[in-house]
């Protein structure tokens, strides 16, 4: 990446997952930006991170970050670690990794989706839909793996341990009914990266698991609008399962980390590491090989899920952001107390 330029921007002390273009005119005008994207921030409940970062109409070059007031009414305080967002008839979903920390145990404070209306951000403190799903995606992600025959790599006894036997063990402990729905030989699953399909469906780029063969895996989910219009009582189905083939380097482990929808019904993504080194990852302690990858960005589409790789993005391993403006990319990095944009 060193043929591009970057801005470094301070939103709340805290760094980037994704980037999404904002499509709305009016939110645009309402900062004076000539355009701008959507970002979430991974420390705290969604409601407090989700931030904007535009570039000023009168002054071409010059980005500012502006973080977004949200109203999050009876779920406030109820999720983490915001990864993944996506844009759908006027809306903006923000999606939890559904994960744990890097050592476990699987967090339900993760597992939500949530939306609000682009437009809403031009007029002030932002209504937010938040719906947590207990555990009820990560069945439905389990099923469908071993349903659809995907020949998985095992996560690992430890890591087995630490994210399934745990997080049951806990809670059982604490009276939860949701430990139902977590069976011995389950993935811990990370979601990292979102995108509409033409057809409306949810494509969820998966961080892990990867295959056997280290290629990241592609959740099609249906039915997301639904789980917020029917007071949580319909729940999405996966649809499909996909392999992207023909961009992960030999011998290596690679899953999502970004995914972006294009004009022509294509995707482009960001792939990488399993998750990162040296920060005490039970994942990486089961499979050292997944991590220390080198970013990709990569071209594909569906049903074929063959991909070709668009630009290598050495000696960066901490892409978290991809998005396309006017046949420009631009990407986030996932930095410390600090968000760094990076185009050409």
């Amino acid at each position: 990446m060193d043929h591009l330029t970057s801005v470094e921007l301070a939103v709340a002390g805290n760094e980037a997952s994704d980037l999404l273009p904002v499509h709305s005119e009016a939110l645009l005008a309402a900062h004076g930006a000539r355009r701008g994207f959507w970002t979430v921030l991974d420390e705290g409940p969604v409601e407090e991170c989700l931030a904007l970062l535009l570039e000023k109409d009168d002054d071409p070059g010059h980005w500012f970050a502006h973080h977004l007031s949200v109203l999050p009414g009876r779920e406030a305080g109820r999720t983490e670690d915001g990864e993944a967002l996506a844009y759908r008839d006027g809306w903006v979903y923000a999606i939890g990794s559904h994960f744990g920390s890097k050592a476990g145990p699987l967090r339900p404070r993760r597992a939500f989706f949530s939306r609000f209306r682009e437009d809403d951000a031009a007029r002030g403190p932002v209504p937010i839909q938040i719906v947590r799903n207990q555990f009820r995606l990560h069945r439905a992600f389990n099923d469908a793996l071993r349903a659809h025959g995907i020949d998985t790599l095992p996560p690992g006894e430890r890591s087995h341990v630490r994210f399934i036997v745990e997080t049951t063990q806990r809670g059982t402990a604490r009276g939860k009914r949701w430990t139902q729905r977590l069976s011995p030989g389950d993935h811990p699953v990370n979601v990292e990266a979102a995108a509409f399909t033409p057809a409306g469906t949810l494509l969820l780029g998966l961080r892990f698991p990867v295959t056997t063969a280290g290629e990241p895996i592609l959740l099609e989910i249906d039915g997301v609008e639904a789980m917020f219009d029917n007071d949580e009582e319909t729940w999405p189905e996966v649809v499909g399962v996909h392999v992207l083939t023909g961009v992960t380097p030999p011998g290596a482990l690679t899953g999502f980390r970004a995914i972006t929808a294009r004009p022509d019904g294509g995707f482009d993504a960001v792939i990488g590491s399993i998750d990162a080194l040296n920060k005490g990852s039970i994942l990486i302690d089961d499979h050292p090989h997944g991590g220390g990858v080198e970013c990709r960005h990569v071209r594909f589409t569906l049903p074929s899920g063959s991909g070709e790789v668009v630009a290598e993005l050495a000696p960066f391993r901490n892409v978290e952001g991809l998005a396309e403006i006017d046949g420009h990319s631009y990407y986030v990095t996932d930095e410390d107390h600090r968000i760094a944009l990076w185009f050409a």
